[in-house]
């Protein structure tokens, strides 16, 4: 039974989907409008999901070429990586820390003022495991490693969407939906940077372009066509020989380079229909939620949800975020400290929306220079969480996005100090 409901709260079409469904159902929706509703957020979650995997694959061989193109080693940080390892050991810790974690988020909407309902079901699932290992390594166990273990997840639920929501509002324009995923840290660093630099700079959005550049307007062509140039790059610098051998089956390195380009706009584009499918249903029906059981409450949702708010700083994010991935593996090279290579998935997710997060308050140079700082953050936090994890640290990878170092770092050294 433990298992079927891990199974169901992290997967986030199906956690979503019962919350659009509660929803409904407390509103006295008639039939036809419950099944159309639950049905239609399931889909755009899993047309977000789609999306992501399109995204994930074109983007596996991009950190591949760029590995062996320039010749670099070291660790690279990966949620889903790092959690597979763990669970070996505390699985059961993990899904009994999520399951009351999510119970005391939920307590902690109806009789605090933080009121969100954290509804990234594989992030809470990811945070809880790294909360359980650090607990597990500074001693505790039993039901006071549970115990304390869904207070902080709980909290930290409520918590960052709380944050995130003043740039929130100016990036969506109401106060209907929250922001939730674990990187928040470096999205509110970014918007932060922004306010600092940005001032009088114009949006990511508004782009003066002579009329035989106006194709460019479309984030779809200008997306494809960016890629496309770094894609050629790392893959002439890995060779045709191991492109061809390795990666494309055998097809023209170039060619194979400007699909997977195309391939990552795609995957975008995708991401974007499902977004818009997802809050088109999923605002609605929380409203029962909040109207009936959790007062005032907003759902927190995962980070594509601001993507289609600035389509071109969800670009610009994403490479400012590895280019300061970049600078501070030069960094730490220098420093002979850990090297933490800079991981294409999470740039893009977590560096595309430090993008959004920055333009919404400094523009342009809010979103390059924002996401940069943030690029920057989500290098040096892994060495620093690293230690922290006990005999896990010493695996070839770790968590990647910010606020599972800070989380990390602060309750490692909370419980190292009790």
């Amino acid at each position: 039974m433990l298992n079927v409901i891990l199974d169901i709260l992290k997967v986030p079409a199906i956690l979503v989907g019962l919350i659009s469904l509660i929803g409904l159902l407390l509103q006295k929706k008639n039939a036809s409008d419950t099944i159309k509703g639950t049905i239609k957020t399931i889909l755009g979650f899993i047309i977000i999901g789609g999306g992501a995997g399109i995204l994930v694959g074109a983007l596996v061989p991009f950190g591949e070429l760029f590995e062996v193109g320039f010749n670099v080693q070291g660790i690279v940080p990966n949620n889903e990586a790092i959690v597979g390892m763990a669970l070996k050991e505390y699985g059961t810790a993990t899904a009994l820390i999520m399951a009351f974690g999510m119970l005391a988020n939920i307590l902690i909407a109806k009789f605090t003022p933080l009121k969100y309902i954290f509804l990234t079901g594989h992030h809470t699932f990811y945070m809880a495991c790294m909360i359980a290992v650090i607990l597990a390594v500074g001693g505790l166990s039993g039901t006071t490693l549970i115990g304390v273990g869904a207070l902080v997840l709980g909290f930290i639920m409520a918590f960052f969407p709380a944050i995130a929501q003043p740039t929130m509002r100016k990036i969506v324009g109401s106060d209907d939906v929250a922001f939730g995923h674990f990187g928040t840290v470096g999205y509110v660093l970014s918007a932060w940077v922004g306010s600092l630099v940005g001032k009088n700079s114009k949006s990511t959005e508004e782009m003066a372009l002579p009329k035989n550049l106006s194709f460019l307007r479309d984030s779809s062509i200008s997306i494809s066509l960016t890629m496309s140039i770094l894609y050629i790059i790392v893959a002439v610098a890995a060779g045709p020989e191991y492109v061809e051998k390795n990666l494309s089956g055998g097809q023209n390195y170039i060619v194979f380079a400007i699909v997977q380009a195309i391939t990552f706009a795609a995957g975008v584009y995708v991401i974007l229909q499902g977004v818009r499918l997802l809050l088109a249903e999923i605002v609605p029906a929380f409203t029962g939620i909040s109207q009936k059981l959790v007062p005032n409450a907003k759902p927190a949702l995962d980070c594509p949800i601001v993507f289609p708010y600035a389509p071109n700083a969800v670009l610009i994010g994403f490479l400012s975020s590895f280019a300061g991935g970049i600078i501070g593996l030069l960094i730490l090279g220098q420093l002979r400290m850990t090297l933490i290579l800079p991981g294409v998935v999470p740039h893009f997710f977590c560096g595309a929306t430090a993008g959004v997060f920055g333009n919404a308050t400094g523009g342009r140079k809010g979103a390059t220079i924002g996401a940069f700082i943030h690029g920057l953050l989500i290098t040096f936090l892994p060495v620093a969480l690293l230690p922290i994890l006990g005999s896990l640290g010493f695996a070839n990878t770790t968590f990647s996005d910010a606020d599972f170092g800070v989380v990390g770092i602060i309750l490692g050294y909370i419980v190292g100090y009790f």
